[in-house]
């Protein structure tokens, strides 16, 4: 069991998950979102690269526009 935070929501995943999968599997457009892993802000091109391990913290924040 992988053992993670989410936008401060302890959550489980059975496997070792990749971002971009993990990402896909909540329907998000990854084209108006950011991500941080432990603080750190990733770049869209890391994203593939990034499998994510127990007690990440993990938050995805979505653009907002308004006017």
């Amino acid at each position: 069991m992988i053992n993670l935070i989410v936008n401060g929501k302890e959550i489980q995943l059975d496997t070792p998950t990749n971002l971009v999968e993990y990402l896909d599997s909540l329907e998000v457009n990854p084209s108006s979102i950011a991500v941080a892993i432990d603080g750190t802000v990733l770049r869209r091109e890391e994203w593939k690269a990034v499998t994510l391990s127990d007690g990440a913290h993990i938050e995805i924040v979505r653009a907002v526009g308004g006017g």
